[in-house]
């Protein structure tokens, strides 16, 4: 498990050696067929490896990353490497990425979400199976889930996992004694008691569609567990409808209702620093903003909390999701090359560095990091039995509601017709992929 609404793409290029090295990718990469691991085809040789990932705000860390594997290549196999690093928003990726895998243009390793994108891209044959691969064998059995095939074939790292629901600074909760609220007349009754004191209850960060988009996760997941357990099968047989999930609106609403201004002007990382800087007390964010947060404040106490969806405490669950994870294409010519930088990710040698500097949980053996306190937080509610596994949206669904609900919130459409736009969304999907 960050963007602005352009197709900004951020493009690095990482090299090493040899002046000879850039240049020539076409006659490079006709050369470098994948390896057998029996012996280095690629020895003396200059290789390109593009990845596509869609977290700009790592930019340092990812950076870091490409060159240490460029050293490790060029000391043990020398090779020389170059990394075309690509860093889009949120927003924009997964168009880019669909239309780079159609026009057979197709990064060697590329990120996606393992619940809402593995399922189709598999099936549509663009990942490479990686179930043989050192890396596999070291992952928690309940993550390696998240990105096995119906199949079984592994094919994916996850590289992020979460355990979210909204953010809350902690001093301001704790100055104003207020306990996280567990029903959503609780959260009136905090939202009332800030106003009161004059804080702003809620920080609102809409300039990106991927924010507001998190309401539906977070509502969908919590009612399904409550006991509409069959939405998601009915709404692929086009049997279901997002009109039995609009108490999603009540906490919407009381949100908007309550929080800072110029929402449709604050991305994430705006929103980062102004949390971080105590603008507002809650905010409907996840942990994947930590690093950004604390690098704004880094005294910042901020806990994670469900979100109320209505008044059954029942509802008021976190959300335990694998998001964002590698891929490797499966028409990569370089794929030796992309399949040891996959598992270099998830090695003893790097990896608590660069899962600590990025902020994730850990997901694998090799990790010895101790947990973050906000990962501390959500796991009281896990281990209550408060939770539920993120559920498998289409992710046309989920970019549909991103920019429904900022309509929503501009007042330029209805909740009904939100409603109606994100059916519409699902039906489309089932018949490209049904």
């Amino acid at each position: 498990m960050r963007k602005i609404f352009s197709s900004l793409m951020v493009v690095i290029l990482l090299t090493t050696v040899l002046a000879a090295c850039g240049g020539n990718s076409a006659g490079t990469n006709t050369e470098n067929t994948p390896g057998t691991g029996n012996g280095n085809k690629l020895e003396g040789k200059s290789v390109t490896l593009k990845v596509f990932i869609a977290q700009p705000r790592f930019k340092e860390q990812y950076d870091k990353l490409a060159e240490a594997f460029t050293e490790k290549v060029k000391v043990e196999k020398n090779i020389d490497l170059t990394i075309q690093l690509e860093l889009p928003n949120s927003d924009s990726a997964p168009q880019i990425l669909k239309t780079r895998l159609a026009s057979n243009d197709a990064p060697d390793v590329f990120s996606l979400h393992a619940i809402n994108e593995i399922p189709s891209f598999y099936k549509a044959g663009y990942l490479e199976d990686l179930s043989d691969q050192p890396f596999v064998a070291t992952l928690m059995d309940n993550i390696k889930s998240a990105v096995t095939s119906d199949d079984g074939k592994v094919v994916a790292l996850p590289l992020e996992t979460l355990s979210w629901g909204y953010l809350y600074n902690k001093d301001i909760f704790a100055e104003h004694n207020l306990e996280v609220p567990t029903t959503l007349t609780e959260m009136k009754a905090v939202v009332d008691t800030l106003n009161a004191a004059n804080v702003k209850p809620f920080l609102l960060s809409y300039k990106e569609a991927w924010i507001p988009q998190l309401l539906l996760p977070l509502s969908v997941g919590a009612l399904i567990e409550a006991g509409n357990s069959d939405f998601i099968a009915r709404m692929n047989n086009n049997e279901g409808s997002f009109s039995e999930m609009s108490e999603m609106f009540n906490i919407f609403d009381l949100i908007n209702a309550n929080g800072t201004d110029r929402a449709l002007e604050i991305g994430g990382d705006d929103g980062a620093a102004k949390f971080g800087n105590g603008e507002a007390a809650m905010w409907l964010q996840g942990p994947w903003f930590a690093e950004t947060i604390l690098k704004s404040n880094e005294n910042m106490n901020f806990g994670v909390a469900p979100l109320p969806i209505n008044d059954d405490p029942n509802t008021t669950l976190i959300n335990l999701s694998a998001s964002t994870s590698l891929a490797v294409s499966k028409s990569s010519k370089n794929k030796e090359v992309a399949i040891d930088f996959i598992n270099f990710i998830m090695s003893e040698e790097y990896s608590n560095e660069l899962f600590q500097s990025l902020m994730f949980n850990p997901t694998s053996t090799v990790h010895t990091f101790e947990s973050f306190p906000w990962v501390d937080d959500a796991t009281v509610f896990v281990k209550e039995g408060k939770a539920y596994q993120d559920p498998a949206i289409p992710q046309v669904v989920k970019d549909e509601v991103g920019k429904g609900l900022q309509s929503y919130f501009a007042g330029q459409l209805t909740k009904e017709q939100v409603i109606d736009a994100l059916d519409k969304a699902w039906q489309s999907f089932n018949k490209v992929n049904n």
